[in-house]
């Protein structure tokens, strides 16, 4: 179902965004990534070049600027004639107690997570109802559910829930299809990119990332939800069970999230 359809993946320099470039090629799409580093990008390229013989584009993007978004789907457009998916993936995560936070963090938070997804899908959407194709939204655990200490990444996440949720309404009649994608916690480079309470980057992660989901495997179930069509994917045991009980026991799961992040190494949580 996936064969020479036009993919375009944001964030696709490292973790979920360059596993799922590989998936989708394996599935016989056309790739284009997008990121901020060109030479990271490069060699994203030539590792999808051994994995098949399909077409790839990249293309240097700062999904904070709108113009570099219009670029990316006017570059895509250009190569390919048309665009099938877009998967919005580029983020930034961070770890700080809202009182003791600068708000620039939460701008920069906001710009990369919700407005680079609103800034790519604004420019893609009209191509994507040609080939009435999909649109994709990585958010988190952290878009059902506050997690303490990341206010301003789940506010972008949450934020990103409730744009593409709006957004497959209005074009129920169209046969958009538009996926909510929440991987819950997934080995990757975001907790060591993560901004602390001055904006500067964490530099190494709190948790132990052997014992979570690889980004590998979370790129296969974002592929097999596009492949289906699936509105929502949330996944991990932990993931679906905190989804689950927030709807019925919210103040329990309060509890239960406060003391599970606390634990983090060096958590500012008491």
């Amino acid at each position: 179902m996936l064969k020479d359809k036009v993919v375009i993946i944001t964030g696709a320099s490292s973790g979920i965004g360059m596993a799922a470039a590989e998936e989708f090629a394996r599935n016989g799409c056309k790739v284009v990534i997008a990121a901020r580093r060109a030479d990271k990008l490069i060699e994203v390229e030539n590792n999808l070049k051994k994995i098949a013989s399909h077409s790839s584009l990249v293309v240097e993007c700062d999904v904070t600027l709108e113009a570099d978004c219009k670029n990316l789907i006017d570059k895509t457009v250009e190569k390919f004639g048309h665009i099938d998916i877009l998967v919005n993936n580029a983020g930034i995560s961070m770890r700080a107690l809202f009182k003791d936070l600068d708000l620039a963090v939460i701008r920069q938070l906001m710009d990369v997570n919700f407005w680079g997804t609103v800034y790519c899908t604004k420019y893609a959407l009209p191509y994507i109802l040609e080939r009435e194709g999909s649109v994709v939204g990585v958010i988190s655990i952290a878009g059902y559910k506050g997690l303490p200490a990341r206010t301003g990444y789940s506010a972008s996440k949450f934020a990103i829930y409730g744009f593409l949720d709006t957004l497959r309404i209005e074009h129920l009649k169209d046969n958009l299809h538009v996926m909510i994608f929440a991987p819950g916690f997934t080995a990757s480079n975001i907790r060591e990119q993560a901004l602390v309470a001055d904006g500067s980057r964490q530099g190494e992660t709190p948790r132990d990332e052997s014992k979570m989901m690889s980004a590998a495997e979370c790129a296969k179930h974002l592929v097999k939800g596009v492949e289906r069509r699936r509105a929502e994917v949330i996944l991990t045991f932990i993931g679906n069970l905190l989804v689950f009980l927030n709807k019925f026991f919210p103040r329990l799961v309060d509890r239960l999230e406060y003391n599970f992040m606390k634990k983090e190494p060096n958590s500012p949580l008491k």
